[in-house]
């Protein structure tokens, strides 16, 4: 397995079990404490994407529909790349090879903000958040699978959920910081020079994320660990064909409606605000307060996991979130920007709780499946921009009706999990603090027995 020590860059075996997906709780602490840092990472870098979409409007003097072209470089960048890049990488060099190259990928496109900046280019900002997004995308694929299998089973859907609250702290951080960097001059929108000095410094720290992820002891998940995971319970079973995956599938056109909605409402959020009267600096300071309820309502959904099966989780907020977008839609004032702030504490859990039970017992599909899942994160190419062209035609209040329609669609797939997959989605579930149980230390046999042969 890749260890702490550097080794040369070869591909991986997936046929070879390693044990790394039969590790403890214990031993898969340090290794899940590690990748969860890049989850702060995209979250900042997704919060920054929602204020720079309305300071552009103001720095450039763009419509919304064109400030969308932003979230679509950014998104359109998952439709493409999970698939034709991160995924084979990931399939052929592992998990910690993937991890360093989607971070130098994300290190340059953050330096490419300023020459965009020096040459006040629109399109080279789209540029500059398209290479950010490839590289985003590439630690997408490798991340969120990883920390599904890493570990006990039944933690499966605690441990991506913590991870995604640490995401939502970075989306908290980025607009704090840009009421106080970007709007900091209200007289004085159209200067650019603050955006470069960021994206500059994070660039900078990216780079050296990657170079601490080359020394890392990062353990290998090959597709036979896998695979051995998903067939160690009583619901053991040869993993049927891909095709024939339905649960895969569902989930991640339940994804594409989902991740559409929510970057739709996040990221003409301070235009919903403005048209309540508020002003620029102040609306993006509300867009933190939004994603503080979005942060506290992961870690809320995680510890609710300790105790409610997932599956129950994910079909309650995924109801709360389409309740209070028609809300949002059809009241207008500080009421409806209040039940605005609630959909993004709704929204919380449901991109991890899609991802994980739609890649369950998945066995040696689980990579190729995690890299449609994250392509289906391309929805937030296509949902903007429809609120957008909306939104210049009527409001932006009236436009909320595009994210209620996401979020519908999205709501189909808890449904379908209650109703049609109700064993396979409890099958590693228990309540905290039970000890470990039959399940793991079959898991374990199976691996030395196994290594053995």
């Amino acid at each position: 397995m890749a260890g702490g020590v550097p080794i040369a860059v070869r591909a991986v075996n997936d046929r070879e079990l390693t044990g790394a997906a039969a590790l403890t709780l214990r031993q898969s602490l340090l290794p899940c404490a590690l990748v969860t840092t890049l989850f702060f990472l995209w979250g900042f870098a997704y919060g920054l994407l929602d204020v720079l979409n309305a300071h552009f409007q103001s720095a450039l003097g763009i419509t919304k529909s064109q400030s969308s072209a932003l979230q679509g470089a950014y998104f359109g960048a998952y439709f493409l790349f999970p698939l034709c890049f991160g995924g084979p990488i990931l399939r052929r060099f592992g998990y910690k090879i993937t991890f360093m190259t989607g971070l130098c990928i994300f290190g340059v496109g953050c330096f490419c903000f300023w020459p965009s900046g020096i040459y006040t280019s629109f399109g080279g900002f789209c540029g500059s958040m398209a290479i950010v997004g490839w590289g985003l995308s590439t630690l997408e694929v490798s991340a969120n699978p990883y920390l599904a299998t890493c570990g006990p089973p039944r933690y499966s859907e605690i441990r991506l959920s913590t991870a995604q609250a640490v995401q939502a702290t970075g989306t908290v951080v980025a607009p704090v910081l840009a009421s106080y960097v970007f709007f900091k001059n209200t007289e004085d929108l159209t200067s650019l020079k603050n955006v470069q000095w960021v994206y500059l410094g994070v660039g900078c720290f990216v780079f050296l994320l990657a170079i601490a992820f080359f020394f890392a002891p990062i353990p290998e998940i090959t597709d036979a660990d896998m695979e051995l995971q998903a067939t160690s319970d009583e619901l053991a079973q040869e993993v049927g064909p891909l095709g024939k995956q339905v649960t895969l599938f569902w989930g991640v056109g339940a994804q594409f409606c989902y991740v559409g909605a929510q970057c739709a409402v996040a990221g003409f959020f301070i235009n919903y605000t403005l048209e309540t009267g508020r002003s620029h600096a102040t609306s993006s300071k509300l867009l933190a307060v939004a994603q503080g309820l979005f942060a506290i309502g992961r870690f809320s959904a995680a510890f609710m996991m300790k105790y409610i099966k997932p599956r129950y989780v994910l079909a309650i907020f995924s109801f709360g979130t389409c309740l209070f977008s028609i809300l949002a839609m059809n009241i207008s004032g500080t009421t409806g920007l209040t039940f605005l702030h609630i959909v993004f504490f709704f929204e919380s859990c449901c991109f991890p709780l899609i991802f994980t039970l739609a890649i369950k017992k998945l066995g040696r599909h689980t990579k190729i499946g995690s890299s449609f899942l994250v392509s289906a994160i391309s929805g937030g190419a296509v949902w903007p921009q429809l609120l957008a062209q909306v939104a210049d035609r009527k409001s932006t209040h009236f436009a909320m009706i595009i994210p209620f329609i996401g979020f519908v669609l999205a709501f189909s797939f808890p449904v379908y999990v209650n109703l049609f997959q109700k064993e396979r989605m409890d099958i590693a579930f228990e309540t905290a603090g039970t000890p470990r149980d039959e399940e793991e230390r079959s898991v374990d046999e199976k691996y030395d027995v196994s290594l053995k042969e």
